[in-house]
């Protein structure tokens, strides 16, 4: 690429050098650290490759205990945040309160501290934020729609408290199986948008709460993290107008009316299986069950995946079975997104760290395509 050549969406472009995660496509195989995504949400937990991510190394089980006692020790929330969770109008979106959140617990931080944008400090600042990011999604949604708090209890590991403030009583081993699973390969994905959002604020160094609340911001947009509660809401729809015998006549209204189905296609894998589908999808099976409209939703699943593949060439992307193990997990379709941030605030640390170390300002230039030339009024027109 020439230094002067415009390329939409960046798509194309090397925006940094990173030793955090790498999609490859030819491998089809998502790196972390060196790992296989897809083999260490086999294998280990969300919070042994939480803490991957942020320190660059596999733990010990000593390393381990401190992680996730460090996570426990500060998954509560002021008091005041409560409070203001409270306040917030009814039809505030829970990505809005998130990002709200996220902004307030900042000012517990004194500004030198806030602008420290040291290892130390990030990685005391980033562990705090990974413990608390679940407390305000799952909080500041129970307060929205009039559901008491549940907060978190501090006996519990990370997923399980996740899970458990989210539905209120302690998940089974089945339930807490998948939705680590599932936290776990949301944890990392190389430059996505909310990522880049990150780093580029990251890049004015500007503090690691700022970045989160950037990315927050980005990861609402429907074309990025939005795209869970897009699918489940087409599942529903489809069950609720004819159900799986209808769901090949749907799918294909949609496709000719040139209609967005989310939950399909990426930029990057284009038309190869998410990795990340692929290996969740053999989740929902074991929880069909769970509901009684779960089996004709995994029928519907089925069939537009079928449909998708034969019309269009287009593979699930992640999102697609999590959307239905969400459902299947009792989680409010609204939390689906927030989760999604949730689990990926681990990657998001370990960006906001590598780029506070070897820093430059992201400063792109533009493709002018604008008039030139053109004389401004004699004098002011706004009244004075």
């Amino acid at each position: 690429m020439t230094m002067n050549q415009y390329s939409p969406g960046l798509e194309g472009v090397i925006s940094n050098i990173t030793k955090l995660s790498y999609l490859d496509v030819d491998r089809e195989e998502i790196v972390i650290r060196g790992y296989d995504l897809i083999q260490l949400a086999d294998k280990l937990s969300y919070t042994d490759v939480a803490y991957l991510l942020v320190h660059d190394e596999m733990p010990d089980k000593n390393g381990a205990q401190h992680f996730c006692d460090n996570l426990r020790k500060h998954s509560d929330l002021p008091a005041e945040l409560y409070q203001i969770f409270a306040l917030m109008p009814k039809g505030t979106m829970v990505m809005d309160a998130l990002r709200s959140g996220i902004s307030f617990i900042a000012g517990y931080e004194e500004s030198t501290s806030l602008m420290d944008n040291s290892h130390e400090a990030n990685l005391e600042k980033g562990i705090r934020l990974l413990a608390q990011v679940p407390t305000i999604a799952v909080n500041s949604y129970r307060s929205l729609n009039g559901l008491p708090f549940v907060k978190p209890d501090p006996t519990l590991n990370y997923t399980e408290n996740f899970l458990y403030m989210i539905r209120g009583a302690r998940p089974d081993s089945e339930s807490l199986s998948a939705f680590d699973k599932i936290l776990t390969c949301y944890i990392e994905h190389e430059m996505a948008a909310s990522t880049f959002t990150c780093r580029v604020i990251g890049s004015s160094l500007s503090d690691i709460y700022g970045a989160m609340v950037g990315a927050v911001a980005s990861l609402k947009g429907p074309l990025h993290g939005g795209a869970n509660e897009a699918a489940i809401n087409m599942f529903l729809d489809i069950l609720n107008n004819g159900g799986s015998s209808n769901a090949e006549e749907y799918l294909m209204k949609k496709l000719e009316n040139r209609e967005r189905v989310m939950g399909f296609g990426h930029r990057v894998y284009m038309r190869k299986y998410d990795p990340r589908a692929l290996f969740l999808r053999d989740y929902i099976p074991l929880l069909i069950d769970r509901r009684t409209d779960g089996p004709e939703l995994y029928e519907i699943y089925q069939i537009v995946e079928e449909v998708m593949l034969r019309e269009r060439g287009f593979y699930p992307n992640a999102d697609y079975p999590i959307a239905l193990l969400f459902y299947l997990l009792d989680v409010p379709i609204n939390l689906d997104t927030p989760i999604f941030f949730s689990a990926r605030v681990a990657g998001l640390i370990g960006h906001v760290m590598e780029q506070h170390e070897d820093n430059r300002l992201f400063r792109p230039r533009v493709q002018y395509d604008g008039p030139r030339g053109l004389l401004p009024p004699s004098g002011p027109i706004s009244p004075t």
